[in-house]
């Protein structure tokens, strides 16, 4: 990348994550005012505060002052979901390769101050989904008006997790035009009187108790000198070695260089190689040319390391699929991929879309085309499309590997909140922590004929927000891969569909393959079990006959017998033996300001995914007012309705198979 280029980055960079700077004290418009209770995803400064008076909405912390024991908001932000192990299927096209090229994803999801911790009441977000190509999610952001040091949020590390995918806090020094002060630098590496970096330790032990899985570093701040560059490298190999007795990993970016001065070298060299050999891997600077980036790979196995422990950063903030790339650099299709694909803000899939036109559909169908590429089928990738979509590259993973396993197609955001088919909440929401297991690869169809739309849709929904909808003619029996798995099958493993027509008639029959298919991109070897089919929303039930060993893919095969088809999936369950979750005890307001409640219970024993809140009117109807992952939940805004005196709030735990534990109540007085 040039560095006419690189200025226009930061500029991008800058107005979207840098919004004050230390020397203006005037209020931030972008963050809106916190209100007493309302928690937020948290930011530090390595030790020392910026002179002057944080903007409104923005609280400036030292990380150096932190502790777990102290950390009041730590309930809400610290993620619950174990890190899931995951496989790779057979890959959905000849050209994605497995154990090559892998990527990382850096993703502003919010302002580095005023980022709800636990979702927030619009739809309008960025949901990511295609988590079976990423392997580590940086959560970007940091400036120097509000706080350099970021914690990932719990939704999003707990929907990363579900899918097998590690997320890194961030650490941005920025550069001196924007605010960015070397005594921050020095604050970060700084030594005790042991000889020892305080901060390093403090940086595990957050990364610990958040729940997350490490921490990307980035240090801009121009003017240092060989004496800083050697304390920062004394830092990160610290660091990396804190770091790894609790499973956690560092990445190194592309900037400062072992003479202490910020030099981006877009390549692995003699000027970084020192840092990337403390830590687990480095982002590459946009600067790189291929034969950099062939370099780069030699180099590193020269030094014992794998080449796809480089990360070739790809600047997609300012124009997404339309971004000019030199694929062939990076991922060749003709031979084996150099290094790996750092992704700069693949959020442009939202920003991109108008103000006005960001509803959750529109935002799929530009993520899916992101992600999947122009044909929006990753079995059947466009050659002439000139963006090189990851699935044409990358092999999806999954992580469906045990029993029981079940998904209701929630992409964790909707327009409304479904519970049974019904509208319980009528308010848009956004909440990751909530999102399923989601299919890896969408949408593959295998037919002879037209391919119909398959795409989430938000119009209606069996459970949370989202169902999955396929549209069209099926002048030919269409087949449509929900899952890759590696799940026993048993005489007492059963699967449950939840579906609806919609429009024409359709027959509908369960797929089920005990083997890969044939080659990548074929269709698995499915046996297909029939299923009633109606325009209500049913449950089929359909025992494995016959199937032994384990099952690899998961589908539906539908055959139109009238008529254009709409038909709707809207949930799938995979299980022997149906369990219902031990309802929470404890459950307590811990702290009240008029309709503004800090919630907390004590979970059940046994597994539960989640746990849901409901208001109960006073004419016996339940309204859904949220759900989290964590053992505590912030409620804004309630008012009395209808004369209330007391409010009632119900509370229960979701098992894996969406059964509900009995509810456990509190009262709110007004």
């Amino acid at each position: 990348m040039n560095p006419t280029r690189r200025t226009v980055l930061l500029a991008g960079a800058t107005a979207a994550l840098l919004p004050s700077l230390p020397a203006a004290a005037a209020p931030n418009p972008r963050v809106p005012k916190a209100a007493a209770l309302q928690p937020y995803a948290s930011y530090w400064y390595p030790d020392s505060l910026p002179s002057g008076t944080p903007g409104t909405g923005i609280t400036w912390r030292s990380l150096k002052s932190w502790r777990r024991a102290d950390d009041t908001d730590l309930a809400f932000n610290a993620a619950t979901v174990p890190l899931a192990p995951r496989f790779t299927p057979t890959p959905a096209n000849p050209t994605a390769r497995a154990g090559q090229a892998r990527i990382q994803s850096l993703v502003s999801f919010g302002p580095t101050a005023g980022n709800p911790s636990q979702g927030a009441a619009t739809a309008d977000y960025y949901a990511l989904t295609h988590w079976a190509y990423i392997d580590e999610l940086v959560f970007w952001g940091g400036s120097s008006g509000e706080g350099l040091i970021l914690a990932p949020n719990a939704p999003i590390v707990d929907a990363a997790h579900r899918h097998g995918v590690r997320v890194l806090g961030n650490i941005f020094l920025p550069p001196v035009a924007y605010g960015g002060q070397l005594q921050w630098t020095r604050d970060l590496v700084q030594k005790d009187a042991a000889g020892r970096y305080p901060l390093a330790e403090r940086l595990v032990a957050v990364a610990d108790a958040y729940g997350f899985d490490g921490w990307f570093v980035n240090a801009e701040t121009s003017g240092g000198n060989t004496a800083l560059g050697s304390a920062m490298l004394g830092f990160m190999r610290e660091l990396k070695t804190l770091a790894k007795a609790k499973g956690q990993r560092v990445t190194w970016y592309d900037s400062m260089t072992v003479n202490g001065s910020v030099s981006w070298q877009g390549a692995l060299n003699s000027q970084n190689e020192a840092f990337f050999q403390a830590a687990d891997d480095m982002f590459v600077d946009f600067r790189w040319t291929a034969a950099k980036l062939t370099s780069s790979g030699q180099h590193a196995g020269q030094l014992g390391r794998s080449r796809y422990e480089l990360w070739a950063g790809v600047d997609v903030e300012s124009n997404g699929w339309n971004s000019s790339v030199n694929w062939d650099a990076i991922v060749p299709r003709d031979k084996a991929h150099v290094v790996s694909v750092g992704f700069y803000r693949p959020e442009w899939t939202r920003n991109h879309l108008p103000a006005d036109g960001r509803g959750p559909g529109a935002f799929h169908a530009a993520d899916d085309r992101f992600w999947t590429g122009r044909s929006l089928d990753p079995s059947r990738p466009d050659g002439t499309d000139v963006w090189r979509a990851p699935a044409v590259s990358v092999a999806d993973r999954s992580t469906v590997t045990a029993l029981p396993f079940a998904s209701v197609f929630n992409t964790g955001h909707g327009l409304r909140w479904y519970e049974d088919g019904k509208a319980t909440s009528d308010k848009p929401w956004n909440h990751l922590g909530l999102q399923d297991r989601l299919p890896s690869r969408r949408w593959v169809v295998h037919t002879d004929g037209q391919r119909p739309a398959v795409t989430f849709d938000f119009e209606d929904a069996w459970r949370g927000g989202s169902s999955v909808l396929v549209d069209g003619e099926l002048d030919e029996p269409a087949i449509v891969d929900a899952y890759a798995t590696r799940l026993p099958i048993t005489g007492d493993t059963v699967v449950e569909l939840t579906h609806r027509t919609d429009a024409g008639s359709v027959k509908v029959e369960l797929a089920v393959a005990t083997a890969e298919p044939s080659s990548p991109g074929a269709t698995p070897p499915y046996t297909y079990f029939p299923v009633d089919s109606g325009s209500t929303w049913r449950t089929s039930t359909v025992r494995l006959a016959g199937l032994t060993g384990t099952a690899h893919a998961i589908g539906v095969r539908l055959t139109a017998t009238g008529g254009a088809v709409k038909w709707r999936l809207g949930g799938i369950a995979i299980r022997e033996a149906a369990a219902t979750p031990a309802a929470p005890t404890g459950f307590r307001i811990t702290a009240a300001s008029g309709g503004d409640l800090r919630l907390a219970w004590n979970p059940g024993p046994g597994d539960v995914r989640h746990h849901t809140l409901h208001r109960l009117l006073p004419d016996g109807t339940r309204r859904f007012l949220g759900g989290t992952c964590q053992p505590a939940y912030f409620v804004a805004g309630l008012r009395p309705e209808q004369g209330e005196q007391t409010t009632r709030l119900e509370l229960r735990a979701v098992g894996e198979l969406y059964t509900s534990s009995a509810p456990v109540t509190v009262t709110h007085t007004w």
